[in-house]
């Protein structure tokens, strides 16, 4: 299958170097069956047509839907044609991009910062993952209110939407990160420069990471609904 990454973001400086950027991450994620292509969508950067590629990944950023960029304005244009014509996937920033393009609301979170390895309660058992997922989150946006015909897949206390389905296959998204590593997301947590994150909150995500992750198994799920369509 061939995959366009929509990159929107990169990780904080000098940790690219070490750990890859985003387009990198979601790659290897999704694994090696797949050619992939990259656009940089911050820079104006989009395909031609959807179906340039069979699906595309909206990955993380810093930004956000609500900060009015331009290159945001093109990307959700995109995302609205491309609907139907291509598989979506957005990861947490892309997972707020595609819902807020397709009618959603996105806000910010007024309890602050999810950080940390988090557990989501998933709707109904998923074959790869059972009744619940793990991975890491790393957000201060997050989706309030989902667009008509998306279906809420997994949630907890913290993020009421933290995985969305849409009717007939045309996307699946995740608030939360399985392209980061644990190394990496422990670099990121150190690398956080926002002042509302308290050296508690950074310390308790940190020591989150010890516990596994669901990376792998929710690679597996991605790939399933990339190839069928299916999120069930």
């Amino acid at each position: 299958m061939h995959i366009g990454i929509l990159e929107t973001g990169a990780p904080p400086a000098g940790l690219a170097t070490a750990h890859g950027d985003y387009a990198a991450m979601m790659a290897t994620l999704l694994g090696p069956a797949h050619d992939y292509s990259r656009y940089d969508v911050r820079a104006g950067d989009l395909p031609d047509a959807p179906d340039t590629c069979n699906a595309y990944v909206v990955t993380g950023s810093a930004a956000g839907v609500n900060d009015g960029h331009a290159w945001f304005a093109a990307l959700a244009e995109f995302l609205r044609f491309a609907r139907g014509k291509a598989r979506l996937i957005g990861i947490c920033f892309g997972h707020q991009a595609i819902a807020h393009a397709f009618g959603g609301q996105v806000v910010k979170a007024p309890q602050g910062w999810g950080l940390g390895l988090s557990r989501y309660d998933l709707a109904a058992s998923v074959p790869e993952l059972g009744t619940t997922v793990a991975a890491m989150a790393s957000h201060q946006d997050q989706v309030v209110v989902p667009p008509e015909g998306a279906e809420v897949l997994a949630r907890n206390a913290f993020t009421p939407c933290a995985a969305l389905a849409y009717a007939g296959g045309e996307a699946l998204t995740l608030q939360f990160h399985p392209e980061f590593e644990a190394g990496y997301a422990r670099a990121l947590i150190a690398a956080h420069t926002a002042p509302d994150i308290s050296d508690t909150l950074r310390t308790t995500a940190t020591r989150s990471l010890d516990a596994p992750s669901d990376n792998a198994a929710i690679g597996a799920w991605l790939n399933r609904y990339l190839a069928t369509g299916r999120h069930d």
